[in-house]
């Protein structure tokens, strides 16, 4: 009887050692996301090279030394974990199946979820986090996830591809492999101890080190994961940090001492770390209720949404951007303005309150004019419900003319679902305005007009923007570093679309016969970040062009010297209406990013364009005007100085803010 050797299975002819193979796919599937990663991460953020917008790259032979063992660790933590679940997934199935969905796991997702960490970077920066995209949804994180929900979408729709792919991908492997190779195994035991071991230890050294390459390493997915999970189930005392952050908590024990922990004055203990036991420093007066009586001029109040402070003056092409607004200044004034926090939902409620962080029911500017008989109308391109904006000021209570994002929804620029995308064109506003206001007697009665005109809104251009300084505005789908000068075209133009409306509407206050009887102020909300520090939109960054914006008035004499922050508007405003001298400003505007009680940076805007910012997750403390940056525990003693003084005004901020919920508690 013949007998025949068992040969292998054949594809197109040739003989492939499948077992051999597979075996290295764990390791060469690592190998490639993770190039791909350091490739992203260096060129986003010079990681090891540092350069324009970087000051913490690992770029001396110790902190690479350092980030090359963190990351294998981490890496090679992560591979663990894939290899068990695809170990698992796979119990009954072929011997390649392992191999395919750690491929696929370790490979495809981790490549999905860089791709949409990158993109979400080339809009937002490194410094968007949780309590940031809350504060882009006004308060909601549905209503930011809402506000994102293209980008979203487009997201969803790649998974979907994903998973097509990989059934096809399946399908192909099960005709070509054999289905009889030997099922691999994993790592011994005692190698898995080691390597956990190793991760932990680094862990726990590399942010104790002092070096820039717990920074470096903080910006890549595993460790910024893992070390993130750490961090959470260490924190023992349950006020927000453990043992294994940047920010570690030094008293895992104590609730009260951690980084950010309230800093109670005068007892001898610096609870949050920065600038010593807190020494309070004076705080603007709160203004309260104001009653205007007698001859009571007419106000209108302007909103550019997102404009910047450097608008005046600006030109594209030879042509001003904002023909409208610098006649506005040289006929009247203006001066350096800074929004507090970055954000349009806080921004008018400090605009409207006259309060760094105000309260619902708090003293407003719509309150005291309505009850001193003001007729009054509001005209905005977003929802002013947005963010409890309306709530906080009594912007609804108040009005007796009320027109916004919503009540035009019809009207709308896009069919985005979030509410704080909605955007009215300006158009639709002045035509309100004729319906309503604009028939009215303002001599009979005084009057208020409030306009919040959202064409500089991202993303830049909508139908019904004019293309005033170019021809070629940039799709939002287009909008990236790579297309920043485009970007800034874009913006520019809308802001000179705004800037047109603003003229419409100074041309009907004069054709109405009330311009000469009618206090007119315009401001921004915030500014706006074009790429020129690797970022794109506000309030992420403190620096001048995120957070200034500009203040102008129709009437001479009616500004105090700048920097001016929005919270002194209304006091202002007040001064004004009675026919007197602006006030002092007393203090000079207070930025920060995130809540008053917890934010991520803090800054002072003084005279003399000095911009000074502390990041208190990092430490790093920046000297806007002398485009310097340095470590907090670094600098020397004039340099300490000025940052303590930002400190101190923070600290004295919210320790007032504390004191007023807990009376108001009791």
């Amino acid at each position: 009887m013949a007998t025949h050797a068992i040969e292998p299975p054949r594809t197109n002819g040739l003989r492939l050692p499948w077992a051999r193979l597979l075996a290295w796919v764990p390791l060469a599937v690592t190998l490639a996301v993770a190039a791909l990663e350091l490739l992203l991460a260096d060129r986003k953020f010079g990681l090891f090279t540092g350069g324009f917008g970087t000051s913490r790259a690992a770029d001396t032979f110790g902190e690479r030394v350092q980030f090359v063992a963190g990351y294998a660790a981490a890496m090679a933590i992560v591979g663990l974990a894939g290899w068990s679940l695809a170990l698992r997934l796979t119990r009954g199935r072929a011997g390649w199946a392992p191999a395919f969905v750690f491929a696929l796991l370790n490979g495809a997702l981790f490549a999905g979820v860089l791709a949409a960490k990158y993109q979400l970077a080339a809009y937002f920066s490194d410094a968007m986090g949780f309590a940031l995209m809350k504060q882009l949804g006004g308060g909601s994180l549905v209503d930011a996830l809402l506000y994102s929900s293209s980008e979203i979408g487009l997201g969803l729709t790649a998974l979907a591809a994903l998973g097509i792919a990989a059934w096809i991908a399946a399908k192909f492997v099960a005709r070509i492999v054999p289905a009889d190779l030997p099922r691999p195994t994993g790592p011994s035991r005692r190698i898995r101890v080691a390597i956990v071991a190793a991760f932990l230890a680094l862990a726990i050294a590399i942010p104790r080190g002092g070096g820039d390459a717990a920074y470096a390493l903080q910006r890549t997915l595993a460790w910024g994961t893992l070390t993130g999970a750490l961090d959470l189930a260490t924190d023992f005392d349950r006020d927000g940090y453990g043992l294994f952050g940047i920010q570690h908590d030094g008293a895992p024990f104590d609730a009260a001492r951690h980084p950010l922990a309230l800093d109670v004055p005068g007892n001898g203990i610096d609870e949050d770390g920065y600038g010593g036991d807190l020494a309070l420093v004076p705080l603007a007066a709160p203004l309260g209720p104001q009653l205007f009586t007698g001859r009571r001029p007419n106000v209108v109040v302007v909103v550019f949404e997102s404009t910047r402070g450097d608008v005046l003056g600006k030109r594209l092409n030879g042509q001003p951007v904002a023909p409208h607004l610098e006649a506005l200044a040289a006929a009247g004034a203006a001066a350096p303005a800074y929004s507090h926090v970055g954000f349009t939902t806080e921004s008018l409620k400090s605009l409207f309150s006259g309060a760094l962080a105000p309260h619902e029911g708090d003293p407003s500017l719509l309150r005291d004019l309505k009850a001193s008989g003001y007729r009054i109308g509001v005209f905005s391109g977003q929802p002013e419900d947005f963010g409890g904006i309306s709530k906080t000021v009594g912007m609804r209570d108040s009005a007796d003319v009320y027109v916004d994002a919503e009540t035009l929804r019809d009207k709308r620029a896009f069919d985005f679902a979030a509410q704080g995308s909605l955007l009215v064109d300006e158009s639709h506003l002045l035509g309100a305005f004729d319906r309503t206001l604009g028939r009215e007697d303002w001599a009979a009665k005084p009057h208020f007009a409030y306009f919040n005109f959202q064409s500089p809104h991202f993303p830049y251009d909508h139908p019904g923007v004019d293309r005033r300084l170019t021809d070629d505005p940039l799709p939002r789908g287009d909008i990236t570093a790579a297309n920043a000068a485009r970007v800034r075209d874009t913006y520019w133009n809308a802001v000179a679309n705004a800037d047109r409306w603003l003229g419409e509407l100074v041309a009907r206050l004069k054709a109405m016969d009330v311009w000469n009887d009618t206090i007119l102020i315009v401001t921004g909300d915030h500014g706006e970040e074009l790429f020129e520090g690797g970022f794109l939109g506000h309030g992420h960054v403190i620096d001048a062009e995120q957070f200034r914006t500009l203040l102008a008035v129709n009437r001479p004499g009616m500004l105090p010297p700048g920097p001016i922050g929005l919270a002194d508007y209304r006091a202002i405003l007040a001064a004004a209406i009675r026919g007197g001298k602006p006030p002092a400003v007393t203090v000079p505007p207070f930025m920060h990013v995130g809540a008053l009680a917890s934010p991520t940076a803090i800054g002072l805007a003084e005279p003399g364009g000095r911009l000074t910012s502390l990041r208190l997750d990092t430490g790093e403390a920046c000297f806007r005007e002398q485009g310097r940056c340095a470590t907090y525990a670094s600098l020397g003693k004039a340099d300490k100085a000025r940052v303590d003084s930002v400190v101190a005004r923070w600290g004295s901020e919210r320790w007032r803010d504390h004191l007023r919920g807990k009376t108001a508690g009791h």
